[in-house]
């Protein structure tokens, strides 16, 4: 943790490093600051999210640490990028929401724009980042060199606005809310249940064939207005009315079951509690316990399942200067140039 910024003349000596890494480094004490550099000259990757050019003042910048540590591979993330008029930016998720253009599909179409219920892009730059850090240590192998991976809030919003930037900037579309609605297929939306809302996503005309059957109205599909995608798209006021009422008579996990038995696309709205609860029943095991006895802390498992390599879940988030003593140690032993490399 770096917090700060001051006076950086003085310079403790290598012996004495260790002594000042307490409860994070602060950047206002010149001690600390020898301590970062140090930290920086003997790391593998070096991850950073200052306002761009803000470590320059403490030699801490990706040029300085890669002069001194050529292999670094030096991850930078920013609200709007390092050139002259992003670096002035800050960066917030909310303000990227609403700048990328995100909240404005966000709602209903006569309603207010919403942000996301998660910081989303926080999230998404922060994967994007690790994209960027992987590929360049896979790159260091071949050349020996690290390298500076530069990652924006507003560019991982752009990107991951996926259809709905590329119809702007391929076909100069400026898509709009349509709440929970799909421009181009229907139904494809939250449809009202007994108890709650559920997800139905007939896609194409079997799928929908075999929806109306399960439903109790098979001779919609054969209903001009309603044969073809298109023209059940066209004339959605029309049907929506129509499936609705037959949903209504059950309840949401009632119509599911039978859904997903006919081969049509479905899903509940749950709360949270809910999700992990599903989850469960699909056999992900989602909650594990990280770490052991007193330390032990539950959490989202590791989205990720490796055949060879399974994540292992020994080590808890540390407590305040928990590995303290081991940097510490390990700082105040000089290097070799062999372990430099």
């Amino acid at each position: 943790m770096l917090r700060g910024a001051a006076d950086v003349r003085r310079q403790p000596g290598p012996a004495r490093l260790g002594e000042h890494l307490r409860q994070g480094v602060d950047l206002k004490d010149a001690d600390d600051v020898a301590v970062a550099r140090e930290l920086a000259r003997r790391a593998d990757v070096v991850i950073e999210n200052f306002r761009p050019g803000g470590l320059a003042r403490f030699g801490l910048d990706y040029e300085t640490v890669a002069a001194g540590n050529p292999r670094v591979v030096y991850a930078s993330i920013s609200g709007f990028g390092s050139g002259p008029e992003g670096a002035k930016l800050p960066g917030y998720d909310l303000i990227v929401q609403a700048i990328s253009g995100l909240m404005s599909l966000t709602g209903s179409p006569d309603g207010e724009p919403y942000r996301a219920g998660i910081s989303v892009f926080d999230v998404m730059a922060g994967m994007h980042a690790t994209i960027g850090v992987l590929s360049a240590v896979h790159q260091r192998h071949a050349t020996g060199r690290g390298q500076h991976v530069e990652v924006n809030l507003l560019s991982s919003a752009l990107s991951g606005l996926v259809n709905q930037s590329s119809a702007y900037v391929a076909g100069g579309v400026v898509p709009t809310r349509m709440g929970n609605s799909h421009p181009s297929l229907f139904p494809y939306e939250p449809l009202p249940c007994s108890d709650r809302d559920l997800i139905v996503t007939a896609g194409n005309n079997g799928q929908f064939r075999k929806l109306v059957e399960v439903l109790g109205v098979p001779e919609l599909a054969d209903d001009p207005r309603f044969a073809r995608n298109e023209d059940r798209t066209a004339h959605r006021a029309e049907l929506r009315p129509l499936l609705v009422e037959r949903l209504a008579t059950r309840t949401a996990l009632e119509w599911f079951d039978d859904i997903i038995a006919a081969g049509v696309p479905c899903g509940p709205i749950n709360t949270v509690d809910g999700g992990v609860a599903f989850a469960e029943g699909v056999g992900l095991e989602p909650v594990v316990q990280v770490g052991e006895g007193a330390d032990a802390v539950p959490s989202v498992r590791n989205p990720i399942r490796f055949s060879e390599t399974p994540p292992d879940y020994r080590r808890p988030p540390p407590r305040l200067d928990q590995h303290g003593e081991e940097l510490r140690a390990w700082l105040s032993t000089p290097t070799t140039e062999e372990d430099d490399r």
